[in-house]
């Protein structure tokens, strides 16, 4: 116990300051609403039940005003297969309630430019997911088995898709309009989906390289557990997000 912490006990303040100092900051984070895209914010972790983690939003200066694009506003020939709008995800339900795809501005931009280099050698980018609200890691994280969950974001840290700075992609062949094949489906929890491993064929490993070289090449840097999962280099700059798609300009 710190030497003034002991002072103020014995004096008998104790009780009622700090009662009354937890009552006003547990207030504060609870009834905050939830961020906006154009507010700058940071995320604080509130303990519910246990077992539950709840969020609050309270303003932090030092980060980024959020600005989250849709990304075939700024390039419509690339392709969107949204799995977490289908029940065809690893949850086995939707879990967006539209197949939109954003991006803070900034990482947006970097993949354009990314499936534009990649049109010279017959590919375009083909995205499964983006920013993703908070709520849905959240549901991520506790459904998820613990011996698993290497492959979900903790929701106490919020993850970089919660940020609007991750993106989920895979590569489409331009001439016949199909997914390209990778050494293991999207969100494959196996050893197997590891950025730097050796399964699959030789030319789905190719593929893998490639898409992982050109998105280096413009500021991502992959999950090394996940081919398919790139963080954009600025991702500490922005804040964590709870904004519903519906609810994006």
């Amino acid at each position: 116990m710190e030497e003034g912490e002991a002072e103020m006990r014995q004096s008998g303040r104790y009780s009622r300051f700090t009662a009354g100092a937890a009552a006003l900051l547990l207030a504060a984070l609870l009834f905050l609403p939830p961020p906006l895209c154009g507010r700058q914010a940071r995320q604080a972790v509130v303990p519910g039940t246990p077992g539950q983690v709840r969020q609050a939003v309270v303003p932090d200066t030092s980060l980024r005003r959020a600005d989250l694009v849709e990304i075939v506003r700024l390039d419509s020939t690339i392709r969107l297969d949204i799995r977490y709008a289908t029940s065809g995800n690893f949850m086995g339900r939707p879990m967006y309630t539209e197949a939109r795809a954003f991006l803070q501005r900034p990482a947006a931009k970097a993949l354009v430019r990314v499936h534009r280099k990649l049109r010279s050698l017959g590919y375009g980018i083909l995205v499964f997911d983006g920013y993703r609200p908070w709520r849905v890691t959240k549901k991520f994280w506790d459904e998820t088995p613990p011996s698993q969950r290497a492959f979900v974001a903790d929701p106490r840290k919020g993850s970089r898709h919660n940020r609007g700075c991750a993106v989920d992609c895979s590569l489409y062949d331009l001439r016949t309009g199909r997914e390209v094949l990778m050494p293991t489906a999207y969100d494959a929890f196996t050893d197997s989906a590891a950025a730097r491993g050796v399964s699959g064929t030789l030319e789905e490993r190719r593929c893998r390289d490639l898409l992982r070289k050109v998105m280096e090449g413009e500021g991502f840097r992959v999950e090394p557990n996940e081919w398919w999962h790139f963080d954009y280099k600025k991702w500490r700059n922005f804040p964590v997000l709870d904004v519903p798609f519906e609810r994006i300009p």
